[in-house]
């Protein structure tokens, strides 16, 4: 019995040898036959090694500098604190007088520290405005640690960008000035600048985003990276993988990590340009107001999207006004340039010369219109009574008669109603209006007196989308508010 067990065991073994023997021949017949038919064998890709920047940076190294500033600060100790009374009188400041005296004032020596690169063999040198603008004192640190008292050719608080100039012994490394436009969200950078006084220091990353839009200033089209930029940083180069400078670092948000701001280099250039021939900058000037084209705007207008830039005043006289431009008008494309949005053209206009005759294409009550108009140079910057008032409680705002003294404190010529109250909650409310808004148009008819006022927001229907024009202090603006 025992003797018939093994052998049916080792029956049982040798079939199953010669079972698997038999599958491994035919996947090693079915493995030949598939390679005669043309299939390649699968292959296994390690991932490409990430490159080394070691020989860009010691490329690039030499032409970045280190810039530490002095600035003066003027106190008066514990006294000068800011009264409680805000810009009144201190009636605690004549009490301290009378018996402590005029107290002294003292002075106070604040350093900074910021980045810069040079742009010519002759010492020229790019940095942020807000490294210098206060600044009694700047040295300019080279690499090898050479240190050369600096001059501000000029500066553009604007743009936040300033040109220096050093006096070098010798001809110093320069960088090469890239294409900002060309920069494509994801491609790789580099920032080279002097974080928190440490000296060069490299860091890494790609560009996250491109046209960011902060409010730091009037033209604003900030390249977004994460190569890590901190204070110290400001005012050094962004350079792409072709050791081009494409961009200045200029700012950084409290409390985020891994986002960084730089100025384009476009931007930068024909400011640099301007600063470099006569230390200042003149811009373009079109002579008009815009404001943001949104949804509702467009839909009370019937536009197919909302693109453009929409126009909410022209000045008298300006190139606009000459040319024919008129409230209302949607700005489409500048000189070829398409305009998607309201920032866009403000920033365009300006990097335009004064005196460049340039094509406007423009959409009126929805038919386009080509306008050629000559830029000229941006000018520089410098009772209540019942009686009469008209309430419309479909919309919540109560207003009355433009008197002249209004009109006249205002520089309001066209005539309007003024807006004296506007309900909480109302519609008027959650559109934006606000107490001392002039109004002077309604779907495009013009409003001048309170009469006007309430037929025309009586006759207005449930659904529709009405269209007002007003006048806030200097601004003229257009609010959409839909019924």
């Amino acid at each position: 019995m025992k003797g018939g067990l093994k052998l049916a065991v080792l029956l049982f073994v040798i079939i199953l040898l010669v079972s698997c023997t038999k599958s491994e021949k035919k996947e090693e017949a079915k493995r030949d036959e598939n390679k005669g038919q043309g299939e390649s064998p699968q292959v296994v890709v390690s991932p490409p090694a990430l490159p080394s920047f070691a020989g860009l940076v010691k490329r690039l190294k030499p032409a970045v500098v280190n810039i530490s500033t002095t600035s003066v600060i003027h106190d008066t100790g514990f006294f000068s604190l800011p009264s409680p009374y805000g810009g009144e009188e201190d009636p605690f400041e004549e009490f301290f007088k009378r018996f402590l005296g005029d107290i002294p004032q003292r002075e106070f020596r604040q350093k900074g520290l910021g980045s810069g690169f040079v742009i010519s063999e002759d010492g020229y040198i790019i940095t942020n405005n807000h490294v210098v603008e206060k600044a009694e004192d700047i040295q300019v640190v080279l690499e090898d640690g050479e240190k050369y008292k600096t001059k501000v050719v000029g500066t553009d608080p604007k743009t936040d960008l300033a040109l220096l100039k050093i006096e070098p012994k010798r001809r110093l490394s320069k960088v090469t000035l890239g294409d900002s436009d060309k920069l494509q969200i994801g491609d790789r950078v580099i920032a080279i600048g002097n974080p928190f006084g440490l000296g060069h220091t490299v860091t890494a990353g790609i560009v996250s985003a491109k046209g960011r839009v902060l409010g730091f200033g009037d033209y604003d089209d900030y390249i977004q990276t994460d190569a890590p930029i901190n204070p110290g940083n400001s005012g050094g180069p962004l350079f792409n993988l072709n050791g081009e400078v494409v961009g200045v670092t200029s700012a950084i948000l409290a409390r985020a990590q891994g986002i960084g701001f730089a100025i384009p280099i476009n931007l930068a250039r024909d400011i640099i340009e301007q600063l470099k021939g006569g230390g200042r900058v003149v811009r373009g000037w079109l002579g008009v107001q815009v404001q943001e084209l949104t949804p509702e705007i467009a839909e009370s207008m019937k536009l197919p999207d909302v693109k453009g830039a929409l126009i909410s005043d022209v000045s008298s006289g300006s190139p606009a006004d000459k040319a024919g431009i008129k409230r209302g008008d949607i700005i489409l494309e500048f000189n070829g340039h398409k305009i998607e949005n309201t920032e866009e053209l403000p920033r365009v206009v300006a990097m335009t010369r004064p005196g460049t005759e340039v094509r406007i294409k423009a959409l009126r009550d929805g038919s386009e219109k080509d306008f050629s108009v000559k830029l000229g140079a941006l000018p520089s910057k410098g009772s209540n009574t019942e009686e009469g008032q008209i309430s419309e409680g479909k919309l919540g705002l109560t207003v009355e008669k433009l008197t002249p003294e209004i009109a006249g404190r205002l520089g309001i010529e066209e005539g309007g109603v003024i807006v004296t109250k506007v309900d909480s909650g109302s519609l008027a409310d959650e559109s934006g209006f606000q107490s001392g808004d002039v109004i002077l148009e309604i779907n495009r008819k013009k409003i001048t007196t309170p009469e006007d006022y309430k037929s025309t927001a009586s006759s207005l229907k449930k659904g529709q989308t009405a269209l007002f024009l007003i006048r806030r202090g200097e601004v003229t603006l257009y609010i959409a508010m839909k019924l």
